[in-house]
């Protein structure tokens, strides 16, 4: 059991980091500036895993009434906005950047907790004003400084958090299939038709670095989506939050040496 968890474990940050570098490659290498149609693709093959997971046994899809769906859809469309938002800040910040910002959802959570069920306790107080403290600070600490990169972080970050505290304190029958529902349904329909045509302009787009980056993203982010289910489902809460901290640890790591980036000292530290 202990090398299963271990091997789910690394599973998990294995795709977290391929996950978030190849992103990163091309939002920011490639400069594919066009996150509706991008979401679209990974729409496209997350539904087409999705059903092959199921065909093959790994995940179970039951049909579903209108009202199931209707307590999707809250969760559909923040998943929405988390990737949106998210494609969208990261094509402008530096992976560390992103992620300090992306912490600052737990705050969102704790805030919560604190307000409407009474269940923070001091470390957890600590823990979110440090991750505040990081976050508030390292906008006057960037050199790279960039006011959308850092709206639509804030963005992502209120989504990630709204979608969380939906995750952890509604019903599971009101949850379950959010995601899917959000990949199936929802994200298509935010593919404008002026990114359609714009595209065509796009100077990668017959090139098989964009085809071969577009297609892994779409399967990694699937596979992390996956991994993640996992590791929730056969480690503690406190062991998860290490693996989760160490995925982060070594993405923002490898992404230094193989992307663009000036860290100062100070953005460093905070």
């Amino acid at each position: 059991m202990c090398v299963r968890r271990s091997l789910v474990g690394l599973t998990f940050c294995t795709c977290y980091l391929a996950s978030y570098l190849t992103n990163k490659y091309v939002l920011s290498v490639l400069k594919f500036t066009y996150p509706t149609l991008f979401q679209g693709w990974q729409t496209l093959i997350g539904g087409l895993l999705l059903h092959v997971s199921w065909k093959l046994g790994w995940v179970e899809i039951n049909g579903s009434s209108r009202s199931h769906v209707l307590a999707w859809l809250p969760a559909s469309v923040l998943f929405v906005g988390i990737i949106y938002a998210g494609s969208r800040a990261l094509s402008r910040l530096a992976i560390p950047v992103f992620l300090t910002l992306h912490n600052v959802a737990e705050v969102i959570i704790c805030g919560y907790q604190k307000c409407f069920r009474k269940e923070v306790n001091d470390h957890a107080k600590c823990y979110a004003l440090f991750l505040l403290a990081a976050a508030g600070c390292l906008p006057f600490n960037d050199s790279q400084f960039d006011p959308d990169g850092y709206f639509w972080a804030l963005i992502h970050l209120l989504c990630v958090g709204a979608y969380k505290i939906l995750q952890k304190f509604q019903k599971p029958s009101a949850l379950r299939g959010a995601c899917e529902a959000a990949w199936v349904t929802v994200s298509p329909l935010l593919c404008p038709s002026g990114d359609l045509f714009s595209v065509l302009d796009f100077p990668f787009l017959y090139f098989y670095r964009f085809h071969g980056s577009c297609c892994a993203s779409g399967f990694l982010g699937f596979f992390l989506m996956f991994s993640t289910v996992k590791l929730k489902s056969l480690l503690a809460p406190g062991q998860c939050a290490a693996w989760i901290f160490f995925a982060k640890i070594i993405t923002a790591g490898l992404s230094i040496l193989l992307f663009d980036a000036v860290l100062t000292s100070a953005t460093v530290g905070w």
